[in-house]
């Protein structure tokens, strides 16, 4: 019963290390100019990195490790 408990703590532990590493980057400013042909507000070279594994390891190490005390606490 524990370990099913921890797992589901550790896996919306691990979601919200998730969101929280993926909203803290710099956000877009509205009221900066344009550069002329832009067409976007969004800040160059932000590009998608911040969404990848290496950025976000830990973060999913502690969801796998939720999933496996859901898995396989509950026997």
């Amino acid at each position: 019963m524990w370990a099913i408990l921890i797992g589901a703590a550790l896996i919306i532990g691990g979601l919200l290390f998730l969101f929280t590493s993926a909203l803290r980057r710099k956000p877009s400013n509205p009221h900066q100019m344009l550069p002329q042909g832009s067409t976007t507000l969004e800040p160059r070279r932000q590009g998608l990195r911040f969404l990848g594994i290496s950025q976000n390891w830990p973060a999913l190490a502690v969801i796998a490790i939720g999933v496996l005390l859901l898995a396989f606490g509950g026997s």
